[in-house]
């Protein structure tokens, strides 16, 4: 019985030798976790970063703050400049008027110089708006210069005809525009509505302002809807000066103030905006009067010039004597020759009227006006 009892006590006692040195074993064995989960670990971790840190810090302070060299940025491939686009030329401009002419030209001297050429020479230039008297004087010359020359081809005869009608005007005329050597200088633009007679005061602000002159513009044509509002824009435009009254006033005081203005600011030039109703109304006709002596009551006036639409032909001229007479026109400012105008009527002012054309207007653009020069004007149409 005892002997049972000590072999069960010496096999428990055996166990618990075993589970206590399996127990010590364990915790003298070193941890093998992989991650940093332990106090001990995360206090290593702040102790290696800290360092890390002192390091960095130490290394800016004894160091000299780098300077970092880039390469240079490469240049932008230079932008290819392009040239202004080239005005049209006068030539190109007229090339309606141009094709009008030489159309009826190359008829006429198509078929060799008889008596037949001459008269359709003479019927041409009527069409094209030079006017009977004044053709039938050119052509006159015409054939007598090609008799004197021996002149048979219709090229011969061609450069004929533009040395004669180049000599149709007269070259001794004075074409540029009036200054006043002391004050302000005063323009009268005069014209029917419709003319462009607006526009072309907006264009001479335009150039004078881009000359270096100061410009007002004086807005008289008081009648006419809208017609304030008009010169407004272009004052603007230009970068002028703008008087005006309101609708329905007297002219003549817009004048008379739009003077004294420009005298008071030494202003350079004055333009004086005009009615334009029809020509055949009298009174508007007395009211241009009146402003011009309104204005030389003040000073003088350089120029008085009429505007006419150059496609209305032969019935520009009784316009041009009935303002002519009124306004004391001194010169004709020629609108609308890049349409369908024929171009003649040039000559016809200048050989029936006596008035010097001194501005044409070739198209819609602010550097659109022009001076008349004869030749160009000719070689233009002839070209």
């Amino acid at each position: 019985m005892f002997d049972g009892l000590w072999l069960e006590l010496a096999i428990g006692f055996g166990l618990i030798l075993l589970i206590a040195g399996v127990t010590v074993a364990r915790r003298r064995r070193p941890p093998t976790h992989r991650g940093a989960t332990s106090a001990k670990d995360f206090e290593a971790m702040e102790r290696a970063e800290r360092a890390a840190i002192d390091m960095r810090e130490s290394t800016r302070t004894a160091a000299p703050s780098a300077v970092i060299e880039r390469p240079p940025a490469e240049e932008p491939a230079p932008v290819e400049e392009r040239p202004p686009a080239a005005r049209p030329t006068l030539r190109e401009r007229l090339a309606k008027s141009r094709r009008f002419l030489a159309d009826r030209l190359s008829e006429a001297l198509g078929r060799g110089l008889d008596d037949a050429t001459w008269d359709d020479l003479e019927a041409a230039l009527i069409q094209a708006d030079v006017g009977a008297p004044s053709a039938s004087a050119i052509v006159a010359d015409l054939r007598a210069k090609a008799r004197e020359h021996r002149a048979s081809g219709p090229d011969e005869v061609r450069g004929l005809l533009a040395e004669e009608l180049i000599s149709s005007f007269d070259a001794d005329r004075t074409r540029a525009l009036g200054f006043a050597p002391v004050g302000p200088t005063v323009w009268l633009v005069v014209g029917v509505n419709g003319t462009g007679k607006t526009t072309t005061i907006g264009k001479l602000a335009a150039d004078l302002r881009e000359r270096g002159h100061s410009v007002a513009l004086a807005a008289a044509d008081t009648f006419r809807a809208a017609a304030d509002e008009q010169l407004t824009v272009w004052a603007e435009r230009a970068g002028a000066q703008l008087v005006k009254h309101q609708a329905g006033a007297d002219p003549g005081a817009v004048a008379f103030d739009a003077f004294r203005y420009a005298r008071a600011r030494e202003i350079d030039v004055l333009i004086v905006d005009t009615a334009g109703r029809l020509h055949t109304k009298r009174p508007l006709m007395d009211e241009l009067g009146k402003i011009r002596r309104v204005l030389e009551k003040e000073g003088d006036v350089q120029e008085s010039l009429l505007v006419l639409d150059a496609t209305a032909g032969q019935n520009g001229l009784s316009q041009a004597r009935e303002f002519a007479s009124a306004a004391g026109v001194t010169g004709a400012v020629l609108t609308k020759l890049d349409g369908s105008a024929k171009g003649g009527i040039a000559l016809a002012i200048e050989q029936d009227l006596g008035l010097p054309i001194k501005l044409i207007g070739v198209g819609e653009g602010v550097d659109d006006l022009e001076p008349f020069d004869p030749k160009s004007f000719v070689d233009a149409l002839l070209a």
